[in-house]
């Protein structure tokens, strides 16, 4: 036991973190879903709603894209369903969320 002292512990009154230390332990946290509003979650709710704004606003003759690729000009809107001509004399329908763009008019010439 010559070269070796003994340890011996210290009892001390913690201290308590308080309201300061216990925001700076989720600060992190709450920072990362801020972030995440801003990156992902805002420009998607941005998008859905320029989407049904376009979706609203279908009218015969427009020219449009829809999610299989399919190119065509509106020949009918109803309600839920859009009709596309997307040849002469050759017509399909469907469903008014299946557009995905509305293309400037006179882009399909063959039409």
């Amino acid at each position: 036991m010559f070269f070796i002292s003994n340890a011996y512990a210290q009892t001390t009154a913690a201290a308590e973190p308080g309201l300061l230390g216990n925001l700076g332990t989720f600060a992190p946290l709450i920072l990362m879903f801020v972030v995440m509003y801003f990156i992902m979650i805002r420009p998607q709710q941005k998008r859905q709603k320029e989407l049904k704004s376009m979706m609203e606003a279908l009218a015969k003759g427009d020219e449009v894209i829809t999610v299989g690729g399919v190119l065509g000009k509106v020949s009918k809107v109803t309600e839920a369903y859009v009709t596309i001509e997307v040849a002469p004399n050759t017509e399909i329908v469907v469903q008014k969320n299946a557009v995905t763009t509305l293309l400037p008019k006179g882009t399909i010439k063959s039409l």
